[in-house]
């Protein structure tokens, strides 16, 4: 058996789908039944992935308090936690907080009202895909392959089969129950994006207004910060150059004796010239 056997279970595997006999003439055609799959007519049902991301401004004492509550009242809902983190205030940082989460279509209401009573909503985005094509395609896929799966099974149990038949049946019943649990996980994922709205809950501390005051200490601390950055530098410098200095040191000082050196040979030279014109 070759490949008209698999051919063959996947003819079979069409004819139990679409409810149509399986006669001589389609054992005959069975392997152009694998590129002439039925068209179903378009789903009525849409499924959108729809996602949100809300922006909560709270003031620094509330910070911590409005994010647990938000993470409490999740549990009370129809709500899912993906992931959440809460910072505390740095240096250069102000503290900030997030959630991420999805929650069912009916209880999105509940929980936007009940975040916006956390602090001032700066920000609302409204993100929605049409995920109705994979959603449909994937079924379609776990259809066929399901039926193919029980039709492989089923010639798997005949007694008038080969070594050679079972060998490839099986072989071809393994491929396909792991693209057929492939596509299942692909399905699980797809109802995770479409039943539930992804929501993104971030916490920032609004920076407050300064004063004269302030300024003028955040002045003095910044020539503080300025003043030691350059004398690191100065001091980084200073010592990159010292041994070049070493070197650079004594070879002016040999270069100067032997120009010394030098201008007195000449001047001794000139001396005895000079007398020995006037003779």
């Amino acid at each position: 058996m070759s490949r008209k056997f698999i051919f063959l279970a996947f003819a079979m595997a069409l004819a139990s789908a679409t409810g149509c006999s399986f006669s001589k003439t389609a054992r005959e055609t069975a392997p152009f039944a694998m590129a002439q799959l039925q068209e179903s007519p378009g789903p009525t049902q849409r499924y959108i992935a729809e996602r949100h991301k809300v922006e909560v401004i709270t003031s620094e004492s509330q910070l911590q308090k409005s994010w647990e509550s938000a993470v409490t009242f999740c549990g009370t809902i129809r709500c899912e936690i993906i992931s959440s983190n809460i910072t505390t205030r740095a240096a250069a940082s102000m503290p900030s907080g997030g959630i991420s989460l999805r929650v069912a279509p009916e209880d999105f209401t509940k929980l936007l009202a009940y975040v916006e009573k956390l602090g001032r909503v700066a920000q609302h985005t409204t993100e929605r895909e049409d995920k109705t094509t994979s959603v449909v395609d994937t079924e379609a896929k776990i259809k066929n392959l399901t039926t193919f799966r029980d039709n492989l099974r089923a010639m798997f149990a005949k007694p008038s089969s080969t070594v050679r038949d079972l060998v490839e049946v099986q072989k071809q019943l393994t491929d396909t129950q792991a693209e057929l649990d492939s596509e299942t996980a692909k399905r699980k994922i797809l109802a995770n994006e479409t039943e539930k709205i992804a929501v993104e809950i971030s916490f920032r501390v609004e920076s407050p207004s300064q004063n004269a005051m302030s300024q003028i200490w955040n002045a003095f601390k910044e020539s503080g910060s300025i003043l030691a950055d350059s004398t690191a530098a100065l001091i980084t410098t200073i010592v990159a150059v010292i041994p070049w200095l070493i070197l650079i040191v004594p070879a002016f000082w040999l270069l100067a004796r032997l120009w010394r050196k030098l201008k007195l040979r000449r001047s001794r030279s000139v001396v005895p010239a000079v007398s020995q014109t006037n003779d």
